[in-house]
């Protein structure tokens, strides 16, 4: 039976051709004293398998992988800090509207005992069987012992009625579209669960995540963002990565922007030279601009024509259609004919493109004071972490 209840700055980083390093005297955060746990029993028991992906990161150095690691346990740490903050927010914010809605004061009944519909009935009873036999069954208590999933499962196709009559009182800074709300949260708990099954975050767009945390806190309040952004470590501890790869060449793009925008790619010199990376950026307007697309496709010598164009839309292969639009809209942008080189890139909205909060000052003024006049290669972490240009 149911009773009621009784009343910090970023780390110093060293650029090699390759990596950024961190810098932590002559050790990573791996060793403690003069023991290097990245060979022996620590080593075997996390196993190669688990390892693997630090390895790969640190080009095969066990120390710089074991220091990637501990790196991203403390990032892991740190977001699930400011989720189970978020995730309190959530649920008193819903808990609260839905008490009213359903005049719990005057009934006397708890709004989640009321037949609302199976779904609800399954998760409330679960979660009061586990309190039962803990002698914790208290409203409250069953209020937060609802995992994250049921809350943001309120937020469904299927509760669009309740939606409708109140629940959009709980987030009454957002569009007051339930599907706005509902896929910035699913995605909050997406990334809630990645971290709880202790996944690799390597290729996780943390600060990306982190801002969609503090979307949702502004959607309840603009002060509750806030609170959220000044308690944050995330963002701090996720700069301190020891080792970066360089895997994103930053391109001076007058010209290169404006297309981008129009047809996602980028169009160059015929046979120009770039080292293998992932990423591509633009500097335009003496910025880094905030759009940084993952390389989907690189070709070299295509034939800028008319004809070139028509031939490759006629092909059955993805990648030469796209190149055919790439070059009738680069047309119309000025480009003559001739031969170039193409990358094909990946647009805002993407699963594996980045934007960044916003673009990167680049500060330096006078003759030659350009942060690149071609090319120039960091890291995307770098990226996410840089206030200005001098960061990288």
């Amino acid at each position: 039976m149911f009773t009621p209840r009784p009343r910090k700055e970023p780390q110093a980083h060293e650029q090699t051709q390759r990596r950024h390093w961190g810098v932590r005297g002559l050790a990573y955060p791996s060793m403690a004293g003069d023991v290097d746990h990245s060979a022996g029993p620590v080593w075997d028991l996390l196993s190669e398998p688990r390892m693997a992906p630090y390895v790969a990161d640190a080009d095969g150095d066990r120390a710089a992988a074991l220091a990637l690691y501990c790196w991203s346990s403390r990032t892991v740490a740190a977001s699930f800090e400011v989720l189970g903050h978020l995730e309190v927010l959530v649920r008193n914010a819903l808990d609260a509207v839905l008490r009213e809605h359903f005049s719990e004061a005057e009934r006397g009944i708890p709004w989640f005992m009321l037949p609302i519909n199976e779904n609800v009935s399954a998760a409330v009873e679960t979660t009061r069987g586990r309190l039962r036999e803990q002698n914790r069954e208290y409203r409250d208590q069953i209020v937060a012992g609802l995992s994250f999933g049921f809350w943001s499962g309120l937020l469904g196709p299927k509760y669009e009625q309740l939606w409708r009559e109140c629940l959009h009182r709980a987030f009454p800074h957002s569009t007051g579209r339930r599907k706005q709300v509902m896929i910035a949260l699913e995605g909050v708990r997406k990334f809630r669960n990645r971290l709880a099954h202790h996944d690799s975050i390597l290729n996780v767009d943390v600060p990306f995540e982190v801002r969609r945390i503090v979307e949702v806190a502004g959607f309840i309040h603009p002060q509750a963002a806030d609170w959220l952004t000044s308690l944050s470590r995330a963002m701090a501890v996720y700069a301190e990565r020891p080792v970066a790869p360089l895997d994103t060449v930053v391109v001076a793009a007058r010209a290169g922007w404006p297309l981008y925008q129009s047809c996602n790619a980028y169009v160059c010199q015929v046979g120009r030279s770039f080292r293998p990376v992932e990423r591509l950026a633009f500097y335009f307007d003496s910025a880094i601009q905030a759009e940084i697309p993952r390389v989907r496709h690189r070709r070299d010598a295509v034939e800028w024509t008319e004809e070139s164009a028509a031939r490759l839309r006629g092909s059955s292969d993805r990648n030469d259609r796209k190149i055919a639009a790439v070059i009738e809209t680069s047309r119309e942008f000025g480009w003559t004919e001739g031969v170039y080189q193409v990358f094909l890139l990946t647009r805002p909205g993407d699963a594996e493109h980045r934007t960044l909060p916003g673009p990167i000052p680049h500060q330096s003024t006078g003759r030659g004071g350009a942060f690149t006049q071609r090319q120039r290669y960091v890291s995307l972490h770098g990226l996410e972490t840089a206030r200005s240009t001098t960061d990288l």
